[in-house]
């Protein structure tokens, strides 16, 4: 065997055994309650993390400071995090009804609570992949942090260079930054993390906030202010999680309270007999493609149905999306806005109430009696394991008037983003089995999307089977090279669908809750290709190039609904 197919090999058995590791390990400190990331506890995790160099962490290994895997990670974290010497993993303990403002990061639907200056609380409502998530993100902070740390401490007893003493006078200054003085500043920490002073100028407003233009700064130097503390005084970061926390994850609390919500809704508008159709999608190809036809007919017609889908995507367009959502509510749409804590919204579409000749999607004439008129439910992505609690949830039986009503499940659809493997943003992949990572686990099913149903829009289309991961943000080159390379045949990687596949079979094989032949779909559309270095996550999101998969899959689920 060549040496260089070797230790691709190596590199990839090293790679999952660490994921693998990491996953224990997360577990183990969840069960213990507590750990210090940066003490001996936390050691497995940075040692597994650092073995790793998951591609979107980018330079984690080297001594300069990484800072796309930087503002990946401030993204999914509560603003105000690198202040915090301890981090609380909460369940929804009643912080909502208090005087604390919620602080929901920009890229991730959690609420975060700053109880003082030196703690935050990060309420866990979406089950165990959070916790990774969270676990990951603070692991990657907190190494970064400890870089700054080497780079300025001149001794054991704290003193510190030139360098750092001008960003801290910077910081604290209660004066609003000269051009002049912010560039002095971006100078000293450039240094300080060892980056040049263009790379950090490029990056620096991405991490400005309205209140706070000069965030990136402050991140840099409470970073670095928290390290010191920890290697002079030993006064080390904590993560506890809640006792209640410990107490409730993994028993569906808020799976269970999201499902009867639905169940009773669908029960109080006489919908629970009727045949049920499930898509996990976003909040808006449905109810656009059944309504936006109709409700946009100006636009229409100065417009490809395309790039009227395109310009609803854009953020200053709140007009346009009101119009479509007011005609989908007098339409029959029915908004089931979340408060159960799993973050995930529901729409319910009675499709007796659709006139579908101001659709462009072709109905089949046998929907004639009002008893056999599709109910179309969308609901929200879920985050990982908690696909599982969600649709295992929804699919058990209803109790009404001490009766058990199954529900009439005809199918099953899921659409989502995924990382490809061969092709690039935008292209589509069918799954024919879902592989768990770390496991031999496997789920194969019958799709009854396919290659032909999707072809010939100039987009490419893959099928084969795809890894259910355990996060995105530990993934390496190596990992995905043998995933791609290996007889799994896999096409890309994603993290729900093995979840979702597991609570559809228990109820349609096992547990006998809805029709064991229900139909299911599953179709993700490429949002990176990890394999190509600069096109991860980290590099920023689709664009508009995510909208014309998204609604050929739509309309091609849509269709075999209605046919």
């Amino acid at each position: 065997m060549s040496n260089k197919k070797h230790h691709a090999r190596t590199r990839a058995q090293e790679s999952s055994n660490a994921i693998e590791r990491m996953y224990i390990t997360m577990r183990h400190l969840f069960n213990r309650g507590f750990y210090k990331p940066m003490g001996v506890s936390g050691e497995t995790l940075r040692e597994a993390l650092l073995l790793l160099r998951p591609e979107i962490y980018g330079s984690i290994g080297e001594e300069k400071a990484e800072l796309e895997g930087l503002l990946y990670v401030i993204d999914r974290l509560p603003i105000g995090i690198e202040e915090c010497t301890f981090i609380n993993l909460t369940s929804d303990e009643g912080y909502g009804n208090s005087h604390f403002k919620a602080i929901i990061p920009p890229k991730r639907r959690r609420n975060c609570y700053r109880i003082d200056s030196e703690q935050m609380n990060i309420e866990i409502t979406r089950g165990r992949s959070e916790i990774y998530d969270i676990l990951t993100h603070i692991t990657f902070l907190f190494v970064e942090s400890h870089k700054i740390s080497r780079r300025v401490l001149i001794d054991d007893q704290g003193s510190t260079t030139r360098d750092w003493v001008k960003l801290e006078k910077a910081v604290l200054s209660s004066k609003k930054l000269t051009q002049q003085e912010r560039e002095i500043a971006i100078t000293h920490t450039a240094n300080i993390l060892g980056r040049t002073f263009n790379e950090i100028t490029e990056v620096y407003s991405q991490f400005s906030s309205a209140v706070q233009p000069e965030r990136f700064l402050h991140i840099v130097y409470w970073l670095g202010k928290l390290a010191i503390e920890e290697v002079v005084n030993n006064n080390k970061r904590t993560v506890t999680f809640s006792p209640v926390l410990r107490e409730r994850l993994g028993h569906h609390i808020h799976g269970e309270i999201w499902a009867n919500k639905i169940k009773e809704t669908l029960n109080k508008h006489n919908l629970l007999s009727r045949p049920i159709h499930v898509i996990s999608a976003n909040m808006h190809s449905v109810m656009n493609t059944l309504f936006a036809p109709e409700a946009l007919k100006s636009l229409k017609t100065k417009k490809s149905t395309l790039e009227m889908y395109e310009s609803l995507g854009l953020k200053e367009n709140d007009t346009l999306r009101n119009k479509v959502s007011k005609e989908a509510l007098q339409r029959g749409m029915i908004y089931i806005k979340d408060t159960s804590g799993t973050n995930i919204d529901v729409q319910i579409f009675d499709t007796s109430k659709i006139d579908f000749t101001k659709t462009d999607i072709e109905v089949n004439n046998t929907f004639n009696n009002l008893e056999d008129k599709p109910v179309i439910f969308v609901m929200d992505y879920a985050f990982g394991e908690q696909a599982y609690e969600t649709i295992d949830e929804l699919l058990k039986p209803i109790k009404v008037d001490g009766n058990k009503i199954h529900l009439n499940v005809e199918s099953i659809s899921i659409m989502g983003k995924a990382g490809i493997l061969e092709g690039g943003k935008g292209d589509i992949m069918i799954p024919s089995a879902h592989i768990f990572e770390g496991t031999a686990d496997n789920y194969p099913f019958k799709n009854e999307l396919n290659k032909a149903d999707l072809d010939g829009h100039g987009l490419a289309i893959y099928e084969g089977s795809m890894i259910t991961v355990l996060g995105t943000s530990l993934q390496n080159k190596d990992i995905l090279k043998f995933f791609h390379n290996s007889t799994w045949n896999v096409i890309g990687l994603e993290m729900e669908g093995a979840h979702y596949q597991k609570a559809i079979q228990a109820a349609s094989k096992v547990r006998g809750s809805i029709n064991e032949n229900v139909k299911v779909r599953y179709a993700y559309y490429a949002s990176d290709n990890p394999l190509e270095t600069g096109s991860t996550l980290a590099s920023g999101g689709l664009g508009t190039s995510g909208v014309k998969p998204t609604y050929l899959i739509t309309r091609k689920i849509l269709q075999q609904i209605f046919n």
